[in-house]
């Protein structure tokens, strides 16, 4: 299997973020960190072998990129707006930086890769996917939670509620992203098993407002015991591999 490694500054983000890439060519997967981990995190806990037949077959090509949760919702040194202000140079860094590059490698065009994340990864892959339904092809969220006012120590503006999943898409109600997001056939798939450490409470409640607005979504609860681990991340995860790309 192909694997490339780049990097480059972020003027946005003031610091070199890397990029690894699987695979020679298909549709573009770009995945998204848990917690305080790095752009290799899905290739060190195996889940890059567990799609590894896709990547290889040329039926899909991933990226994985850092995140800035430790400067960001992890970083418990950070005043509220501090927090706030690195989630948005983040979604700046992926829109206009991460995402032009995908797009070229991919041989130009409009192309819409899916945005995978498990955990807090889940959180800024539905983050980001759900306030640029028109950029990207949609979301792989597993085991998330999409609500992060308990970072916030109870801070609360409009910086906020646009970073907020539960929040903006209650209120969604435009002429551009929520036809985009009931027509446009955007992929929305919710994981979370209900065994130790999961919240399932939590995917349940992004259903309920997804299909409040007409927005056509797979919510997949798997038993009782599935816990929050990668074992069962490596199990979820080709499966929708698996349904996703043949």
């Amino acid at each position: 299997m192909r694997r490339d490694v780049t990097s480059w500054h972020s003027t946005r983000l003031f610091q070199e973020m890397p990029l690894v890439a699987y695979g020679h060519y298909g549709p573009p997967i770009l995945m998204l960190p848990t917690a305080a981990a790095d752009f290799l995190e899905y290739e060190r806990f195996h889940l890059i072998d567990s799609v590894k037949p896709w990547l290889e077959n040329g039926k899909a090509k991933a990226y994985s990129i850092n995140s800035v949760n430790r400067l960001a919702l992890l970083n418990n040194r950070a005043a509220p707006w501090e927090k706030i202000e690195w989630l948005n140079r983040y979604d700046s860094y992926i829109v206009n930086e991460v995402l032009p590059l995908i797009r070229q490698d991919c041989g130009g065009g409009d192309v819409k890769p899916i945005v995978v994340g498990i955990s807090l990864g889940a959180y800024l892959a539905a983050n980001t996917f759900f306030r640029h339904p028109d950029l990207f092809g949609g979301v792989i969220a597993l085991s998330g939670s999409y609500d992060i006012r308990s970072y916030m120590d109870g801070y609360y503006n409009e910086s906020v509620y646009f970073h907020n999943p539960v929040d903006y898409l209650s209120h969604l109600n435009d002429d551009y992203h929520l036809p985009i997001l009931q027509h446009g056939g955007r992929t929305i798939i919710l994981f979370s098993g209900q065994g130790s450490y999961e919240a399932p409470d939590r995917s349940r409640r992004l259903s309920e407002i997804l299909h409040s607005k007409g927005i056509s979504h797979w919510l997949d609860l798997w038993g009782h015991d599935v816990n929050h681990d990668w074992p069962w991340w490596r199990k979820a995860m080709p499966h929708y591999f698996g349904k996703l790309f043949g």
